[in-house]
């Protein structure tokens, strides 16, 4: 199995980028773009080739390039970001994954969905509702999907940016997050509470190996504890700027 990911390297005005829940802080430019080339080498460390979205210098969020669209199977679901400022994001998504084969879809106006709100765990779809995605954003994604057999699962997002800033899965399907701020821990039938708040993201490498964030020591020490092998990077610069393991990436399998 072919496993690929996208990747978008940091532009000059990242530290401009939109903030919803945390007080701005100064981001180190320098050390982000090291921060992001190590996060790449661990993909690739881990068997993924990287293919790198062309950056967008004009947009401060286009390196958190996981809302620019939805992919399952051979469909990417290109998305329509519920922030103006990041529309301008997607069409070179949409470029690159036309190059490697796969069919197009769009989220249309009115509807507003970003890639982060979304969390697949196998034919299962959750989709945050109330931030940046909206209902009728939810239910394309849904008439998109379902041909795939998917079934689509809207959520309450209120605490956090994106679903995806709350919650992610393991390997196994279990839902790990923050419970502070998950709205409804009651929407997952596994929901494992985690220590630390960088602890709720993991980007899922196979089917016993997760990358998270160094920021959660007690939580890597638990995932290890149910016999999980943990890769960790340094993110600092994009956690100030609300943004996870998962936003900058968007993997491809199959």
């Amino acid at each position: 199995m072919t496993t690929r990911a996208l990747v978008r390297r940091p532009g000059p005005r990242l530290a401009d980028g939109l903030l919803t829940h945390l007080e701005r802080q100064t981001v180190d430019l320098d050390l982000a773009l090291r921060q992001w080339e190590s996060y790449v080498a661990a993909l690739r460390a881990e068997g993924w080739e990287t293919v790198e979205v062309p950056a967008a210098d004009d947009c401060p969020d286009a390196v958190f390039v996981e809302d620019t669209v939805v992919v399952l199977d051979d469909l990417a679901v290109i998305s329509r970001p519920g922030a103006d400022e990041r529309k301008p994001e997607t069409a070179a998504t949409e470029v690159a994954l036309r190059s490697l084969g796969y069919r197009i879809a769009h989220i249309e106006a009115p509807g507003t969905l970003d890639g982060g709100d979304v969390l697949k765990h196998g034919r299962t779809v959750w989709a945050g509702l109330g931030g940046r995605t909206n209902a009728e954003g939810v239910e394309q994604l849904a008439a998109h999907l379902a041909p795939l057999g998917a079934d689509v699962i809207g959520v309450p997002v209120a605490k956090v940016l994106h679903l995806k800033s709350a919650v992610t899965a393991l390997p196994d399907g279990t839902v790990v997050g923050f419970a502070p701020l998950v709205d409804d821990p009651e929407a997952w039938d596994a929901f494992l509470p985690v220590p630390e708040e960088g602890g709720s993201h993991v980007v899922v490498l196979d089917g016993s190996s997760v990358l998270m964030a160094t920021s959660a020591p007690l939580t890597r020490a638990l995932f290890e504890e149910r016999g999980l092998r943990v890769v960790a990077v340094d993110i600092s610069e994009f956690e100030k700027l609300e943004g996870c393991v998962t936003c900058l990436s968007v993997r491809l399998r199959g």
